[in-house]
């Protein structure tokens, strides 16, 4: 079956009958979003529950700003939110950095399940894209140390993920809902969409949805160049070897768009049943899937200096993530998020060297078990007011991890089992934490809150002496708090004081992993300890009903931070063909002393008269850590590792109330970034010199007719820029067009 017939047979499903039973039954106020048209930027789209309060640096990405947008993932989405940049390894793969950090210091959260597993790495770049874009009603970034609410690994921040549910409202009989999205997009040649059906009676809804999309090879605006080359442009002296481009062999440098190691298909799947079971309170259980194939590691497909032929790929990246629970108001628990989940992930890679008869293929798999709990109990709701927020959480993750090395020029093909794949197998870490929350409010304008978290984290695994891997056996604890201040000198103003504490426990990637990186191989540490950090952030506000303007700057100090040291190849563990073969070894250490970001976000939204709105943001974050000592590095401090540049934003949109029509523009642009770490230097994805600076320019717009209709159009990239977000593989897509089609009611 071809791209071209799936999206056909999504398409022929938005012409189901829709509805048997009472028309037009008007859905529950808590259950319905704005009409996207009546959205300005930044205003709120769907109720993100489980994070009371606005004491904290956060933004939200609402459904109608994804609809305008059209990002192509979920972690796409983030590009407009201050404080966040999104790294491409790959173009199946992307990871948000949250001032200036990403990975295992940020939590990512999806429908109140922590998605973060023991294998979670310094570069995540898969995990948060498979989370389905098209299920997604809205995203929080909660920037700023979130471990006590979230627990380990909450250095940078919290991204929250919240799905499409399906509406509550009284009916009479039975109420269907078919919906369909089928998209294109011209860079990659995207052909895809997604069919949904929500059924409701009574007091219960089911949603079911089914997606699939085929993306081909990306087209970028060309070579983005060396910041220290310069004339003509030649594969020697400005062009960088990652990426490798299709017309290298036929053609000058000039003209290399179609970039190698891209393209993937991806398929997902979701059933979902929410019932009310009291006023303001649902029960609810779902099952989301996620099954990603054929997607090339850009900047292994091929390596710098393999032959072309040469690929290391994600055969499969399958996620399963099925769980039940409560959430709303019952009795004295307000707010109340009670969730028990399972999640499996999956993944096989392969690297390919035909010129040397030989394929490598790993797979390893994780299972967690998870549960979770939060509420809020006023304790006195009139003046002095007094309020406890508390809950508990615990994970249980199971690695299975394995490897074989097949000699493709024999015949018959011969395979081998390696003794060990990625991790080792049958690798266990077990999670269990507390925290509670005061929030006092003494006089109108004053609000002061204090918490604390207790936590406790095992990491176990098997040693395998074949491959000189010791076992691990450790267990880490720590106790956090924080505290926050919110005067209010006038009720749409407010100027906000957080100090937060936050930790970092080792992971079953630390202490076990081997595997392949940007700058080369990384190889394990089992005696790492955790890390800590201390951020301070201050913060003012104003929500005016024509102006919204919130500024904030923050600094985080890392203590006993997990870097990367440059080692010798005879450093390199038995076993390891690849760390061997690489161009530079690396192992994780705890640096001396600390590290320190420090930097600032800002955004103003401006509504004018005839319907205009305009938003802009800018964005810093610095970055500097203590010296490892390897024969590379410096003596003193030196910067830390892809801490983004100075970069900003600015949209605008005009819309027309009575016909639906809609038009807008925006800007995105990052300053150049020449503060590299020691590993930066030697990363091929990082052009010599630094990543340059760039400046995109793009149109919107769109149409919507009642409730049935809805038209996207998106112009991006109009100067046709040769650019790179800092650490991405990939060049960034060419000038070219998305086109979205949306059909049936919401």
């Amino acid at each position: 079956m071809t791209r071209w017939s799936v999206a056909m047979a999504l398409g022929a499903l938005a012409f189901v009958p829709l509805r048997a039973g009472a028309q037009d039954d008007p859905p529950d106020a808590e259950d319905v979003a704005p009409d996207p048209a009546e959205v300005a930027f930044g205003a709120e789209a769907e109720v993100v529950p489980d994070e009371p309060g606005e004491s904290r640096a956060r933004s939200t990405v609402t459904r109608a700003a994804m609809d305008e947008r059209q990002p192509q993932s979920t972690p796409d989405a983030l590009r407009w939110v201050p404080g966040v940049a999104v790294q491409q390894t790959s173009h199946a793969q992307a990871s948000p950095y949250v001032r200036g950090l990403t990975g295992q210091r940020v939590v990512h959260v999806f429908d109140g399940v922590r998605l973060n597993t023991g294998i979670y790495r310094q570069g995540p770049n898969q995990y948060f894209f498979t989370v389905d874009e098209a299920t997604v009603g809205s995203l929080e970034v909660v920037r700023g140390s979130g471990s006590v609410r979230y627990g380990s690994d909450a250095l940078g921040g919290v991204i929250r993920a919240e799905p499409l549910r399906p509406h509550l409202g009284p009916v009479e009989g039975v109420v269907w809902r078919p919906r369909v999205r089928l998209r294109y997009g011209s860079a990659d040649r995207e052909v895809g969409g997604r069919a949904q059906l929500q059924v409701r009676w009574d007091d219960t809804a089911v949603q079911l949805g089914v997606g699939y999309r085929d993306v081909d090879r990306l087209r970028g605006g060309g070579v983005v160049r060396h910041r220290t080359g310069g004339g003509t442009l030649t594969r020697g002296d400005v062009a960088p070897w990652v990426p490798r481009f299709a017309e290298e062999a036929d053609s000058p440098p000039s003209e290399w768009r179609t970039q190698l190691g891209t393209g993937f298909r991806e398929a997902t799947f979701d059933v979902r049943i929410d019932r009310r079971v009291a006023p303001k309170l649902r029960a609810f259980a779902a099952l989301y899937g996620y099954r990603q194939m054929d997607a090339p590691r850009t900047d292994q497909c091929p390596a710098p200096e393999a032959p072309v032929d040469e690929c290391l790929s994600i055969d499969r990246q399958w996620r399963t993530l099925a769980y039940a629970g409560l959430r709303g108001d019952a009795g004295f628990f307000r707010d109340l998020a009670l969730t028990v989940s399972y999640q499996r992930h999956d993944e096989r890679r392969r690297r390919d060297r035909p010129r040397s008869g030989v394929r490598f293929r790993w797979d390893d798999r994780v299972d967690s078990l998870g549960l979770a709990f939060r509420a809020t109990t006023p304790l006195r709701e009139a003046m002095p007011r007094v309020a406890l927020t508390y809950g508990a959480d615990g994970y249980r993750d199971e690695v299975h991890s394995g490897g074989e090395q097949a000699f493709t020029d024999l015949e018959p093909e011969r395979v081998f089992a390696l003794s060990r794949g990625q991790y080792l197998d049958d690798s266990l870490q077990v999670s269990l934490g507390a925290f509670a929350e005061l929030e006092v409010q003494p006089l109108r304008w004053l609000t002061a809150r204090a918490g604390a978290r207790g936590q406790i984290v095992e990491v176990s695994a098997p040693s395998d002496p074949e491959s000189g891997s010791a076992s691990v056996d450790r267990t880490f604890r720590s106790l956090v708090g924080r505290m926050g201040l919110e005067a209010r000198p006038h009720r749409r103003a407010a100027i906000l004081l957080n100090v937060d504490q936050g930790f970092r426990a080792p992971n079953l990637d630390d202490l076990t992993g081997r595997q392949q990186v940007g700058p080369g191989f990384q190889f394990e540490n089992a005696d790492l300890q955790p890390e800590r950090a201390l951020t301070s952030e201050l913060g003012g506000r104003v929500d005016l009903d024509w102006l919204r303007f919130e500024v904030w700057v923050w600094t985080t100090r890392i203590r006993d931070g997990i870097q990367r040291v440059v080692r010798e190849i005879a450093d390199c563990p038995p076993s390891t063909p690849d760390c061997q073969g690489s161009r530079d070894p690396f192992q994780l250490v705890n640096a001396p002393g600390s590290s320190r970001l420090f930097g600032g976000e800002g955004v103003a939204a401006l509504s004018l008269p005839q319907h205009v709105a305009l938003q802009g943001t800018l964005s810093y974050a610095w970055g500097e850590g203590p010296s490892l000592g390897d024969r590379f590095a410096p003596a003193g401090r030196v910067p830390l590792s892809r801490v983004p540049p100075l970069q900003g934003t600015f949209e605008g949109k005009w819309r027309h109330p009575a016909t639906g029509l809609w038009v807008g523009a925006g800007l995105r642009w990052a300053a150049a970034q020449d503060r590299l770490a020691v590993s930066d230097a030697s990363d091929p994805r990082i052009p010599r010199g630094g990543t340059p600076g760039y400046a995109l320019v793009e149109l919107r717009a769109g149409w919507r007719w009642k409730d049935w209709l809805q038209v996207s159009v998106l112009a991006h990239n109009l100067g046709d820029v040769a650019y790179k977000v800092h650490g991405s593989s990939i060049v960034g897509p060419a000038r070219g067009v998305r086109l979205t089609l949306e059909l049936g009611p919401r």
